[in-house]
């Protein structure tokens, strides 16, 4: 194949990784290549909070609320923070927002990259493996706090069940059983997770489970935000299953929220669980 508009380099087949590719063709455009500014720039940015996943039997559940924050100020009400992957994956953001979409952005591409070039989809686990590759390529500007932290959740076709991977900033991957939640509120929406988490549980039972779980994230840490009723604001839910993954729409969720919301004028501090005998 010739084309006197691209270099020869474009033209030759190569490794299926797209970053590899962008990393050797145009360094300047990859985000791990980029010069480290000095001093801590954390607080410069919008930052993404709290996001959590669960499995239910048939799929796995990945929702985030829309709040985002700088230093004290609420920056954004509404931003995205979970994305489709592919058809059988999504990941969901926590950290400085502008990288991590840039980040997402670059892993739909390397993912649709692969497909074109091998003729086949990656596997769950090397899907978690490629981005696991560009969270280390973002390790120096995770040193000067523009750190970028995803969950990423998918269905694996071969065990027929969903799978959760969660990361460290050097890019470690750790695979997660039945339920995890990362970002600042992860620490509250994991203790309402185990008070209310069921193995049984159909995908609309899990979806109020990960709601009532961010609502208490939300209870309890700032950076997270709660459903704004005023705003009619609500959650982002993916759903991913063996027929593949779809953003649950936004009046079936706020229908959801509105059930929890019912409820916790009643009982501020949510629902109780059985102290024993609970199915898990």
């Amino acid at each position: 194949m010739n084309d006197s508009r691209l270099p020869a380099a474009y033209l030759r087949p190569g490794s299926s990784s797209f970053s590899d590719f962008l990393a050797d063709q145009a360094p300047d455009l990859h985000p791990g290549g980029r010069s480290v500014p000095q001093g801590n720039a954390g607080d410069l940015a919008p930052h993404g909070t709290t996001i959590v996943a669960a499995t239910f039997p048939g799929g796995v559940i990945l929702a985030g609320d829309r709040r985002a924050t700088m230093g004290n100020i609420i920056a954004q009400r509404d931003i995205e923070k979970v994305f489709p992957a592919d058809e059988f994956s999504a990941v969901g953001i926590a950290g400085t927002a502008g990288l991590a979409v840039e980040m997402v952005r670059l892993f739909q591409t390397e993912l649709e990259h692969y497909e074109k070039i091998e003729g086949s989809t990656l596997s769950i686990d090397g899907k978690a493996n490629r981005l696991s590759a560009l969270i280390r390529g973002n390790l120096g500007m995770a040193m000067q706090g523009l750190a970028v932290v995803p969950l990423f959740a998918g269905y694996d076709l071969r065990l027929d069940q969903g799978r959760i991977f969660s990361y460290d900033v050097t890019g470690g991957r750790y695979e997660e059983t039945a339920f995890h939640s990362v970002g600042s509120g992860s620490l509250f929406a994991r203790g309402a997770l185990k008070k209310l988490y069921r193995d049984d549980l159909d995908a609309t039972g899990c979806v109020e489970v990960v709601i009532q779980a961010l609502y208490d994230a939300a209870d309890d840490d700032s950076a997270t935000g709660g459903p704004d009723l005023t705003r009619r604001i609500f959650p982002v839910v993916q759903v991913i299953t063996a027929e593949g993954g779809f953003r649950m729409p936004d009046d079936e969720v706020a229908a959801i929220a509105d059930r929890v919301i019912t409820a916790r004028m009643i009982r501020p501090d949510g629902p109780a669980a059985p102290l024993t005998g609970g199915a898990r």
